[in-house]
């Protein structure tokens, strides 16, 4: 998908903020709770495995009532990392001190041929 300027710009802003992963360090992050923040279409399509739900549109709303101890380790994933990016941002905004973003996202997953959960 090609990104409009003013979206990369804001992105590129945040992301000195935001500590960000690749999946070779994903895959040894024990005790580390996935979180995919993309749309419910693409979340039906295919998933990272053991990961939860929390869009991107309510994960700001949400967040604290799923998880309310802000020292809970949380990696979020978008389709190409940049989403998950922002919200990192505004969960460290928050106050949640433990929060990492997937570099590359389902995107690189998926470049790697590893596993992905369906329905």
């Amino acid at each position: 998908m090609k990104h409009n300027p003013a979206f990369l710009a804001l992105v590129e802003s945040i992301l000195p903020l935001v500590t960000e992963v690749n999946v070779e360090q994903y895959q040894t992050m024990n005790d580390w709770t996935l979180l995919d923040v993309r749309e419910d279409s693409e979340w039906l399509k295919g998933r990272l495995p053991n990961a939860l739900h929390l869009g991107r549109g309510i994960i700001e709303r949400d967040i604290e009532t799923l998880f309310p101890e802000k020292d809970t380790p949380l990696v979020l994933y978008c389709g190409g990392g940049y989403r998950s990016a922002l919200a990192a941002n505004n969960l460290q905004v928050m106050g949640y001190t433990k929060v990492v973003s997937l570099a590359g996202g389902y995107k690189a997953w998926l470049e790697r041929q590893l596993p992905i959960e369906n329905d």
